[in-house]
């Protein structure tokens, strides 16, 4: 592998008497980051407290290192026993286990909620995307380097680098930000007008102009393509193939995963469950189970497979495993013949059908769960304290903003910027108790710390 791929921004090279390899640097660089642990305060279904059974954005992304983990022994074996030319650009366990680590490091207070009160905050001053601030987070905002964050290998950047499509390429000009037009007692935010475009921020050009320097001229404008769509702002066409793999983990994580935390915690039914997903729908699975334990399941693989997760948790456990070992198991390899290089060239992906089955999951998830009232209504509240708070600090910042909060934005020359970096940083906890400080009038204390 050329070593322009373990190259720093910075230009830094490890100590001669370090013995670990430049992916076991940045794993570490994550696992000791602020914004790692940040993450065990940030929930992955929203929840806000309701109850003490849930994943946080941190398990959460342990999970999806574990299972990106498992996904290249997979991939490993599949390509050293066809002497497939992508097996020299394979990433290591470490580099993979990174990507888990840290994909979800730049995710607000309040899940998506957050993400979109704060592109509306940040309406006129460049916008605001989960995904693109994790790139900020790891190439400027973390204190391992003074000028370039946590200064990681531009491969390990690169495979993070999830939408490689600038904020201002994405946005749609006809869907901008703004209030609700409904309301008129209160002001509302219109949600669906202040979803932003997944993509990187423009901040962040320099960073991705260095990640995709030792590409051809070629490979470098393809791969920052947009697909425009009607109507919403426009899409990234493509990813690496270390971003390749983790996009799969976070999906397996995200559909198989989450979906035990909402049986678990009666969110979905076993009825919900039969009427959402039949037999037809995990076929490959269920088949798998019948030839692997023929003589325990017999003809009754989906009745069992409904059992055990709705059943004890040992049950639920067992079932929870098999299902990712599923997914791990049926992934296969796509090539793009367009790009020169392997890193662009190769993609993976699920097969048809266990996918599938995949989104099923996630759908089930998303309407029993997510998109139901009683997590709407916490995510629009968490949502209105974002915009409130980032309101009250960015009309009078030297009497709000922490003190070192303030030095960054006289710094960076009034930049609003530096609050949506600070607010976008705070665990849930933090932010409700930074509202509560400024708009409860029984609430907080001059020794509270900020």
């Amino acid at each position: 592998m050329n070593s322009s791929w373990t190259e720093r921004k910075s230009g830094k090279q490890k100590r001669v008497d370090d013995p670990r390899d430049p992916f076991d640097i940045d794993y570490s660089r994550i696992v000791h980051s602020a914004s790692f642990r940040r993450l065990q305060g940030k929930t992955q279904i929203l929840n806000l407290g309701d109850s003490d059974f849930y994943r946080t954005r941190l398990t959460h992304s342990m999970e999806v290192a574990q299972i990106a983990g498992g996904l290249v022994k997979q991939l490993r074996g599949l390509l050293s026993s066809t002497q497939h030319p992508a097996a020299e650009w394979l990433p290591a366990e470490n580099l993979v286990q990174t990507l888990g680590l840290a994909h979800d490091l730049g995710h607000p207070p309040f899940g998506h909620g957050g993400e979109v009160a704060l592109n509306y905050c940040m309406r006129a001053n460049g916008g605001f995307e989960g995904n693109g601030h994790s790139l900020r987070i790891l190439s400027k905002l973390e204190a391992f380097s003074p000028e370039n964050g946590a200064d990681l290998t531009r491969r390990v950047a690169l495979g993070l680098l999830k939408y490689p499509v600038s904020f201002s390429a994405a946005s749609n000009s006809d869907v901008k930000p703004r209030l609700h037009a409904n309301t008129t007692a209160v002001q509302l935010i219109d949600h669906k007008a202040c979803v932003p475009p997944k993509a990187y921020m423009d901040t962040e050009q320099d960073v991705v102009d260095w990640l995709l320097a030792p590409f051809s001229i070629t490979d470098r404008e393809a791969f920052v393509e947009v697909q425009p769509r009607a109507g919403k702002h426009g899409k990234a066409k493509h990813k690496s193939f270390d971003c390749s793999i983790m996009d799969v983990a976070d999906d397996i994580a995200y559909g198989v995963h989450d979906l035990e935390d909402a049986i678990a915690l009666g969110l979905i039914t076993e009825d919900q469950f039969r009427n959402r997903i039949g037999d037809d729908t995990c076929t490959a699975f269920l088949d798998e189970q019948a030839e692997r334990y023929s003589d325990k399941i017999g003809n009754n693989a989906f009745e069992k497979m409904v059992g055990g997760l709705f059943g004890d948790g040992s049950r639920r456990k067992m079932y929870i495993s098999l299902l990712v070992h599923h997914f791990i198991s049926n992934i296969e390899l796509k090539q793009l013949d367009a790009f020169e290089h392997p890193l662009l060239k190769y993609r993976v992906k699920l097969k048809d059908q266990p996918n599938e089955f995949l989104s099923a999951l996630q759908k089930l998830v998303a309407d029993f769960v997510i998109f139901t009232p009683r997590v709407q209504h916490l995510e629009f509240k968490g949502q209105k304290m974002v915009v409130s708070v980032f309101e009250v600090f960015a009309s009078d910042p030297k009497s709000f903003l922490p003190e070192d909060a303030y030095a960054k934005w006289t710094q960076a020359d009034n930049d609003p910027r530096v609050i949506c970096d600070y607010i976008a940083g705070m665990t849930d906890n933090f932010l409700l108790k930074t509202y509560d400080r400024l708009f409860s009038p029984r609430m907080g204390s001059i020794f509270d710390r900020q």
